[in-house]
């Protein structure tokens, strides 16, 4: 079995976000589609491991927020490799409160859907949480949205372990220049790209990288790259 037809499934990618008692959380995820048209209903996957999840359950609430294809790295990082359940994610993010109580993220955003549950389906590692749609509405008409393929293929991102499309990395013989993979959230600094959202310029090797210079996804420091070859 190859898994690797997997990746050829179109998806986007999201920022899911719940409330529950007061608080609020969301997570980066790359499953989120519409069921219906009328009523209007959309769905979504959530590992059951992750805080989110247990916001929508108790609250019964979700909202989706459709980022852009020039999302910085950091952000995702932000919500896609760090855990609710160690800091506030919403602590100097700019959000409203939709008509459900439920976070809608502003900052890289083109468009938001809002829902109240009104199905969910046990897949084992995951919740496929079904929503009514309360609210929906388009922030940047102009802006195009970042699908799962550009966020691998072009940011040079990789899925967290929690996510429905984790797989484990395979490991290839370097044969150019090195590459250096990140041991927590597995982000490969390729030398040839550089980091433009970091200012890093393409053709810049590791050793010349800054060296406040963090991971940009999860914030690991240099310390924590690993490279073959």
């Amino acid at each position: 079995m190859d898994k690797a037809a997997f990746f050829k499934l179109s998806y986007g990618l999201y920022v899911v976000t719940s409330k529950k008692n007061g608080q609020l959380n969301g997570q980066i995820a790359n499953t989120a589609i519409q069921v219906t048209s009328d009523p209007p209903t959309i769905a979504v996957c959530i590992n059951k491991q992750n805080l989110t999840h247990e916001f929508i359950r108790s609250s019964r609430i979700f909202a989706v927020s459709i980022i852009s294809r020039s999302t910085p790295m950091t952000f995702i990082g932000h919500f896609g490799f760090k855990s609710g359940r160690d800091f506030n994610k919403f602590e100097n993010m700019n959000y409203k409160t939709g008509v459900t109580g439920a976070p809608i993220v502003l900052d890289n955003t083109i468009a938001y859907i809002e829902t109240e549950v009104m199905k969910e389906l046990d897949c084992g590692t995951h919740t496929i949480f079904v929503g009514e749609v309360r609210d929906c509405g388009i922030l940047k008409s102009d802006e195009e949205p970042m699908t799962y393929a550009f966020y691998h293929e072009v940011k040079g991102g990789k899925s967290p372990k929690t996510a429905p499309t984790y797989q484990e990395p395979v490991k290839e013989k370097v044969e150019k220049s090195a590459k250096y993979t990140c041991s927590v959230c597995g982000y490969t600094y390729d030398p040839e790209k550089g980091d433009p959202d970091s200012g890093v310029k393409p053709g810049t090797t590791f050793e010349d990288l800054p060296a406040d210079w963090t991971c940009p996804v999860c914030g690991a420091d240099k310390s924590k790259f690993e490279t073959e070859g």
